[in-house]
């Protein structure tokens, strides 16, 4: 048995690609024997009695501009500290190179045990759509590839992504981990749910899940539906998401005169009401080029339902263009195509997604017992004395 800490910014009830990665990981460990504990920043995550692992947070404020997300200094908050000393533990695995990661870190040198690092987002583009200035989106990424530098090993979640944290300047070796998916049929009744809920018919329905932000390119799969409407097509269009842009989102779908075939179901937690939204799915519009490997297309062809997503992306490494989804250019009238010529043929749609449904999703314990095996790796070396990570100074 492993004593594992799992360190990320993001978590219950905040459920955004990093933090459901991060409760992946701890149950699925758990459910494999491992001991576990979770360390984040504090959110209200209502009754812990249920769950596997030990969570322990540490104080935390909002994030201005971005209040469903919180930050703190975990070292200057005392409570947390005093129960963090009586937790033992093997290795530590932090999913972001924030506040999380930098406590990781100081356990890390601390305790003198080995730290694996995930590398999930682009964390460049973040940087600069807060900050509007290359300068300091540069300095960001400089901070972030600093930290990497010190951890013993670096993950990433798929060779594309990998990729870019090269291009940022990391020279070091990175192990490809994928994202996992749990799987699972709908409920049975959940589509009917899905129907009687948004007053769907029969029409082909576009599903988008994710976060009601720009960066995800939800401008182009609007623009795509005022294109679809123009032509004649029949259908209709769900947005499921919270996030900053919400508001311009809804004033664009009026501005697109998309308000009679448009739905935002807001931020579900039913994940019973989410599979049935996927399997009720024709197509998984996620043509974002912001994520590295998003969790929700691979949920989404759990549920045999195929995406369309941007050729060339991170995201759209695992998809095999009409043998189990769909790319198109970035541009709106190429996705408007590709989603009119795959209504065409309803037979071949299906057969689609179920090679998606065969080829996209990984089981999770799958995914684990290559992490396990790889944690054991690293705790031998550090017992060897043969890890070489740049210690930094302890608080």
């Amino acid at each position: 048995m492993l004593r594992i800490g799992q360190f990320t910014d993001t978590f219950l009830p905040v459920v955004d690609g990093v933090g459901r990665v991060a409760l992946a990981y701890s149950e699925t460990l758990c459910k494999l024997g491992h001991q576990v504990t979770v360390v984040t920043p504090m959110y209200d995550t209502g009754y812990r009695g249920g769950y596997p692992f030990e969570m322990v947070d540490y104080s935390a404020k909002a994030v201005p501009g971005m209040k469903q997300y919180k930050t703190g200094e975990a070292p200057w908050d005392p409570h947390y500290r005093k129960r963090m000393r009586m937790i033992p533990l093997d290795v530590l695995h932090a999913h972001s190179p924030f506040t999380a990661g930098s406590e990781a870190l100081r356990l890390a040198v601390l305790r003198k045990i080995p730290l694996v690092a995930t590398f999930h987002s682009k964390y460049y583009d973040d940087f600069l759509k807060v900050t509007r200035s290359e300068t300091l989106a540069k300095a960001g990424v400089k901070f972030v590839v600093d930290f990497y530098n010190r951890c013993d090993e670096v993950w990433a979640v798929g060779q594309n992504t990998a990729d870019v944290l090269h291009t940022y300047g990391y020279e070091g070796d990175i192990q490809v981990m994928p994202n996992g998916v749990t799987l699972r049929q709908a409920k049975p009744g959940a589509v009917e749910e899905v129907n009687r809920r948004w007053g769907l018919k029969k029409e082909p329905l576009l599903l988008f899940v994710g976060q009601m932000n720009w960066k995800k390119n939800i401008l182009c799969v609007l623009e795509a539906c005022a294109e679809l409407k123009k032509q004649g097509n029949r259908f209709h269009l769900i947005l499921a998401g919270q996030g900053p842009d919400l508001r311009e989102i809804e004033h664009k779908i009026s501005e697109l005169n998309l308000k009679d075939r448009t739905h935002l179901a807001g931020h579900i937690t039913d994940m019973d009401l989410l599979d049935g939204l996927y399997r009720r799915a024709s197509l998984f519009c996620f043509p974002s080029l912001y994520d590295a490997a998003p969790m929700v297309v691979r949920e989404a062809a759990v549920m045999g339902t195929p995406a369309v997503m941007v050729r060339g992306s991170t995201a759209a490494e695992i998809i095999r263009d009409g043998e189990n989804g769909f790319l198109c250019e970035n541009d709106a009238l190429d996705l408007a195509r590709v989603i009119s010529n795959a209504f065409v043929d309803q037979e071949k749609l299906n057969e689609i997604g179920k090679k998606a449904q065969e080829t996209i999703p990984i089981p999770w314990d799958g995914i684990m017992e290559q992490a396990v095996a790889r944690y054991t790796r690293l705790i031998a070396l550090g017992k060897e004395g043969k890890l070489t990570r740049k210690y930094l100074r302890v608080i």
